[in-house]
């Protein structure tokens, strides 16, 4: 039986969005070492890849970077850089700044998901988009593929200055859906953290998204209350 609420993740659930990180940073730094004699492509590609894993390893490096995401890219590529020696004629901002642009082209919704949408919001559920991130990117997105009509409140971090895990975006969700309790309703996204532990801890009931099928990480504490690889699942 479907819950009276859902609140779902958007980039990795319902829309791709890590997928296309890898191949893209490749075609980027390959093209920008083009006419560079002392650094090839791979050699870009491998420092921004380090510093790309340190920088968003920390938790309030991670917060500040997607809430300015335009920069963070700038400042990982400037230290990327710095790294090989800052070979002359490649530029940090213009080598970020076409990653995002080549990245955004990829965007896409993932397979079924926004049939899934359409069925759930017929059958009566009410769902929430519950998202991190800055506001005009994420916007963007919702915009695009024309996502806005699935939900009855759209929750971005930037928008309402609180993010997940935060257990008070969870509640103010729940709220603004008209839920009176985390019992009557589901969490569904990619991040164990995020979209699982945080709102188990209010008491919803909490589906990891695995579209990658890696299963969850060796030596993990989290514990999802279900595992699907793919939102369509829901409806089964």
């Amino acid at each position: 039986m479907l819950p009276e609420a859902i609140l779902f993740d958007l980039d990795d659930t319902i829309m791709a969005y890590r997928s296309a990180n890898t191949q893209t940073w490749a075609e980027v730094c390959r093209d920008a070492a083009a006419g560079c004699p002392t650094v090839t492509g791979e050699d870009l590609d491998q420092a921004i890849q380090a510093v790309r894993r340190w920088y968003w390893s920390d938790p309030q490096r991670h917060k500040a970077g997607r809430l300015s995401q335009d920069q963070a890219y700038r400042d990982i590529v400037a230290l990327a850089l710095d790294h090989l020696g800052n070979p002359q004629g490649l530029s940090a901002a213009a080598i970020a700044d076409a990653f995002s642009r080549r990245r955004t082209e990829l965007f896409a919704l993932l397979p079924g998901a926004e049939a899934t949408l359409e069925r759930l919001a017929s059958a009566g559920v009410k769902i929430a988009l519950v998202t991190n991130g800055e506001a005009a990117k994420q916007r963007q997105k919702i915009a695009r593929f024309g996502l806005e009509r699935f939900f009855k409140a759209i929750l971005i971090e930037e928008e309402v200055g609180i993010g997940k895990p935060d257990e008070a975006v969870f509640r103010r969700a729940l709220d603004d859906l008209g839920v009176r309790g985390a019992s009557a309703a589901w969490s569904v996204g990619d991040n164990l953290e995020w979209d699982v532990a945080g709102p188990q801890r209010v008491g919803i009931y909490s589906i990891w998204c695995d579209a990658a099928r890696a299963g969850l990480p060796p030596g993990c504490t989290i514990r999802p209350d279900r595992i699907i690889r793919a939102i369509g699942e829901l409806l089964e």
